[in-house]
């Protein structure tokens, strides 16, 4: 089963329940190498639904000492898939990432976020 790294609004109660179905089973994790950020949000519907004007993210900044604070959960592929719809629409893409315990998980990063190689 697939490993999705969260820092953000999938870890919320009511955004898993509306989203997968059910609420997950998560554990702390750390995504090294990145530093919170926020991306504004561009589109007024959006903002006026959620109430928020900008959106959290983690962008690369390659530093060791810099890490996000998050969960893990091991999720389907099915809730990937609705994970996809529900973080897409917002401009993020979905790397994947080892995590400071070692594992490898699937993260939602906004697109200028990602790092290059």
């Amino acid at each position: 089963m697939p490993l999705l790294f969260s820092y953000g609004t999938l870890q919320e109660r009511q955004v898993q329940l509306s989203t997968f179905g059910r609420l997950l089973d998560g554990e702390p994790d750390e995504l090294p190498g990145f530093e919170p950020a926020l991306v504004k949000i561009a589109d007024a519907q959006l903002a006026a639904a959620t109430g928020k004007t900008h959106h959290a993210n983690a962008t690369f900044n390659g530093r060791t000492e810099s890490s996000v604070s998050g969960t893990t959960f091991e999720i389907t592929d099915a809730e990937l898939a609705a994970a996809d719809e529900y973080e897409r629409p917002a401009g993020y893409t979905r790397i994947i990432a080892t995590l400071a315990s070692g594992k490898q998980a699937w993260v939602y990063i906004e697109a200028s976020s990602a790092p290059r190689h």
